[in-house]
């Protein structure tokens, strides 16, 4: 008997598994399922109508939004109620810039320095635009992902202050090559408690998106803290 039509939805999902690529060709997904190419279009066709894929312009598939905030949830510390608010302007904020927008909170610290979550990955806080968002200050040891990557405390500190200051953060192929990911604050009553960001490919015009970055991060009304 051969496998269920979710087996194979969950053969999919699973192929964005194992510390590879975020994004990956139908090409990839169709080598790494072991599933014929017009089979796994089909299934990729319905997971991204579902929420759970996302096409990206290059016409890559990354995990959805749906999948990403559900991650983000149960592996962060993440206030009651964030990730629903901050929903609908994830959305518009992927649909007007065509880039990957994403929420991020700081993770547990851990010997690879500060990390922040983001897509469900743990990523080096200082390499990313979200990480530079909500890190107070620079952590003493700092790996170096990109030739990009700012590793020099003092740059670091420099850069955080600006940022601070500016409300956003741009980082320019500091994590991967070939992306620029810009993110701004999601501010609560008692200060940031997450970061609002999208992630789109170098050569992008930045002007625009910054705006588009701001204007959603601001839509985002996180809930009120519960009394002790």
């Amino acid at each position: 008997m051969g496998e269920s039509v979710a087996g194979r939805l969950f053969s999919v999902l699973d192929a964005f598994e194992g510390g590879g690529p975020p994004a990956l060709r139908l090409t990839d997904i169709a080598a790494r399922t072991g599933l014929p190419a017009p089979t796994a279009l089909r299934l990729v066709r319905e997971l991204v109508a579902w929420g759970g894929l996302e096409r990206g312009a290059d016409g890559r598939y990354r995990l959805g939004l749906r999948l990403r905030l559900r991650v983000l949830g149960a592996a962060a510390p993440c206030p009651r109620g964030l990730l629903d608010a901050a929903l609908p302007a994830l959305r518009a904020l992927g649909a007007r810039t065509g880039g990957h927008a994403d929420l991020a909170v700081l993770s547990a610290p851990s010997a690879d320095g500060v990390l922040c979550l983001v897509s469900g990955e743990r990523l080096s806080a200082h390499a990313t635009a979200y990480g530079k968002v909500l890190l107070a200050g620079p952590p003493e040891e700092l790996p170096r992902h990109t030739r990009h990557t700012v590793v020099s405390p003092g740059l670091l500190a420099g850069q955080l202050a600006r940022v601070r200051e500016a409300g956003l953060a741009v980082c320019a192929e500091e994590f991967r090559l070939g992306e620029v990911s810009v993110a701004a604050p999601v501010r609560g009553p008692l200060g940031t408690v997450a970061a609002l960001g999208v992630t789109v490919p170098t050569g992008v015009p930045l002007e625009r998106v910054a705006a588009a970055v701001r204007a959603a991060a601001l839509r985002v009304r996180p809930p009120e803290p519960s009394p002790a």
